[in-house]
């Protein structure tokens, strides 16, 4: 049963995201992924949200395609490569809001890390690219037959500069989550931003809870001159507390090499939820101490992984592999 709002702190259990559906095991941001991570029991699911040229929010961790779907053996699809600069970065390869949904609905899903997880690309090319609605009813479907509520966990991805191009996210989001029922603080859903003005902006005009995405190094795009280190200071929490319930920051912020950081207690006392992001069993992924140099899926000790970041004090914890990630909590504390 997806949990909904202890207060930060509280809650000895973390809830368990899956980071873009149960992407360990099927191609990421498809609906295959998140089918596949509810009935694993994850608490969340997490469609990452982009928007295409006729303003339809799709599920991919970027705008740009070229590696997470067969776009580059469509010829007819060829003078749509290009290069943009998206939050100061150049990137070059097919863009969500250069295409209309109909466009994209030629297009499969494709593994993006198949170095890493070869077993996924058996998948390639089975599945669409999902419009947030439809993960929306894939959720309600799913709550019917398992006769609880699941949570939904979006992301909306460089929200500032789909605004710029006339493409903000925040109309189409709120209307479909109105229309499906989520309203308030006690619904089962959280969104989130590395961005500022987007969140503050959804906070002016709704109850949902939010989160503020926060990394190691850098700062909010649409903040310049701010670095998120300066957003973890006991003043920067106090800030993000007047428009968000918690904060997401990277496994690393909360468990250092020598043990947990001081951030989830200082969040804590900011009345801030702390969710982590992203634990994965691959050894690329685990630090050191969790790594299995023979082992033959190149996986690590993720269980003891699992527990030793929940023992941190988080609230909540995103995975790529919900049903191990949910294992290693079983008995745990």
């Amino acid at each position: 049963m997806a949990q909904t709002a202890p207060a930060p702190g509280s809650n000895p259990m973390p809830i368990l995201i899956a980071h873009r559906g149960a992407s360990g095991e099927r191609p990421e941001h498809t609906l295959a992924a998140y089918e596949r991570a509810i009935d694993e029991g994850a608490d969340f699911i997490e469609p990452d949200l982009v928007l295409t040229k006729d303003g339809v929010l799709v599920a991919r961790h970027e705008n740009e395609i070229g590696g997470t779907t067969d776009v580059a053996e469509h010829p007819e699809f060829a003078d749509r490569k290009t290069t943009k600069t998206i939050d100061g970065v150049a990137m070059t390869g097919w863009f969500t809001e250069d295409f209309t949904l109909a466009e994209l609905r030629t297009l499969r899903a494709r593994e993006r890390l198949a170095d890493l997880r070869p077993a996924n690309s058996r998948f390639n090319d089975l599945y669409l690219i999902p419009t947030f609605e439809e993960i929306l009813k894939l959720v309600r479907a799913k709550e019917a037959e398992a006769g609880n509520r699941i949570g939904i966990y979006p992301e909306t991805k460089h929200p500032g500069y789909f605004a710029g191009i006339g493409l903000p996210h925040q109309g189409p989001l709120l209307d479909l989550l109105s229309r499906y029922g989520y309203q308030t603080e006690a619904d089962p859903i959280f969104i989130q931003s590395f961005e500022v003005g987007n969140l503050k902006a959804i906070r002016a005009v709704s109850r949902l809870r939010l989160i503020q995405l926060v990394d190691a190094k850098g700062g909010p795009a649409d903040t310049p001159g701010t670095t998120y280190a300066d957003m973890l200071t006991l003043r920067g929490l106090s800030n993000i507390a007047e428009y968000a319930d918690g904060i997401g920051p990277s496994v690393a912020q909360v468990l250092a090499p020598e043990g947990p950081t001081a951030l989830v207690a200082r969040a804590h006392d900011a009345r801030l939820a702390v969710h982590v992001w992203t634990l994965r069993m691959e050894n690329s992924f685990l630090p050191e101490q969790y790594q299995r140099a023979g082992d033959v899926q190149g996986r690590g000790d993720f269980a003891s992984y699992v527990r030793a970041v929940a023992a941190t004090g988080v609230d909540g914890l995103f995975s790529d592999f919900p049903k191990q990630a949910k294992a290693a909590l079983r008995d745990w504390p």
